[in-house]
């Protein structure tokens, strides 16, 4: 079941969902650790969550890959994420590689910041650079045009 990705993929705490669904936020618990539901329980967090009891009760959780996402979205945006990734179709594989590696770059450099200046300014570019990606991986994800 999969409760918990639809759960964090609509930011609700298992307290919100209790609370929408009418169930005990230890049910909620047990079903996320991997305990069977029950029927009624299944209709009440498929109609909290807005989705179908087969949707729930897909063993694995598969974001909606559309070809048609990235055609639709505004110019803007793709000129945003083709000049970002040096792509005409990112893949979120890219962004995240980028992530991290500008992260432990930025740490790495940041720390060396204690002997030289030009090293923690660097540092900071880097994660700078890292955040960015986060955020570039975070709109990927919202709007679904990953490849």
């Amino acid at each position: 079941m999969i409760l918990k990705q639809l759960r964090l993929s609509r930011s609700l705490s298992q307290e919100q969902l209790a609370n929408m669904s009418g169930l005990n936020v230890r049910t909620i618990q047990r079903i996320e650790a991997g305990a069977n539901a029950s029927l009624e329980s299944q209709k009440c967090l498929a109609a909290a969550l807005n989705v179908s009891i087969e949707a729930l009760n897909q063993v694995r959780f598969t974001m909606k890959q559309s070809k048609d996402n990235w055609k639709e979205l505004p110019l803007i945006l793709k000129v945003w994420f083709t000049l970002n990734f040096l792509q005409i179709r990112p893949k979120r594989k890219t962004a995240r590689r980028i992530e991290y590696i500008s992260h432990g770059f930025g740490f790495m450099f940041c720390t060396l910041g204690i002997v030289s200046e030009a090293a923690l300014i660097g540092g900071l570019f880097m994660l700078i650079t890292g955040y960015l990606f986060t955020l570039l991986k975070w709109q990927g994800d919202k709007y679904t045009i990953w490849d």
